[in-house]
């Protein structure tokens, strides 16, 4: 949640919120905030303001295992959401999902009521890499490594950033590859082998920035953010700053 409304909660007038800004009475795990924008969370940070430490709203951080035939939405007239894959009890309107998944893309996703880290998390000024394991219908070659580091060029002329291919597995009907990529454009890593000549016939996220799928969750379940995740949390709000 950003500071300032935050401390709104709290009654703070804009003013006063201002001023103790300048004189460095807002205090986030004991340094003095930068900016009223800022992202924060009290479950997870200690704030201060003027002496007084604010207890506010601790958020919830999710990892979900996405399965196929879901799509990454908070309602559908037609199809089943990764919201639905929730128990009643943690459904919120509050909560999202960081980043979307194609309805036929499994994988790692993360859910949470913090608005701001979304955001961040997907700007491109953060450069968060994003992890796919990948099947297509055809050969994947090292000469298809070498395009991929150079930035593949779409048909309409968009060039997308340098991404890194590893080959595990290839064959001229089946091949089986990892692709590292830190932007998120629409049907990306589809396109991106489409262009080389090959179809993306499965596509499963593994890793979101410092987040890796754990090996032990379903596809379909969920589970909180365990102690160790939760610090890479703050350490993306700390950056915020």
């Amino acid at each position: 949640m950003r500071l300032d409304r935050l401390l709104a909660q709290e009654m703070v007038s804009r003013k006063a919120m201002k001023q103790a800004l300048l004189k460095k009475e807002i205090l986030v795990n004991d340094c003095p905030a930068s900016s009223l924008a800022q992202n924060v969370d009290t479950g997870l940070q200690k704030l201060v303001f003027q002496g007084r430490q604010i207890q506010g709203y601790e958020h919830n951080y999710l990892m979900l295992h996405k399965p196929k035939g879901v799509v990454t939405a908070s309602k559908d007239k037609k199809l089943p959401t990764v919201m639905d894959l929730l128990p009643k009890n943690i459904q919120s309107d509050q909560l999202y999902a960081i980043g979307r998944l194609d309805r036929d893309t499994t994988g790692l996703l993360l859910l949470t009521d913090n608005g701001p880290l979304g955001f961040q998390l997907l700007h491109p000024q953060y450069h968060v890499d994003k992890t796919y394991q990948v099947k297509v219908n055809g050969l994947i070659t090292p000469d298809h490594i070498q395009k991929f580091k150079d930035g593949i060029v779409f048909l309409d002329g968009t060039l997308c950033k340098p991404a890194k291919l590893e080959i595990l597995s290839s064959n001229p009907t089946e091949s089986h590859a990892s692709i590292t990529i830190s932007e998120g454009k629409f049907h990306q890593v589809k396109k991106m082998f489409l262009s080389v000549g090959v179809k993306v016939t499965a596509l499963k996220r593994v890793q979101f920035g410092d987040f890796t799928l754990n090996s032990e969750l379903s596809e379909g379940q969920y589970r909180p953010l365990n102690p160790e995740e939760l610090e890479i949390i703050k350490n993306y709000l700390e950056m915020s700053r």
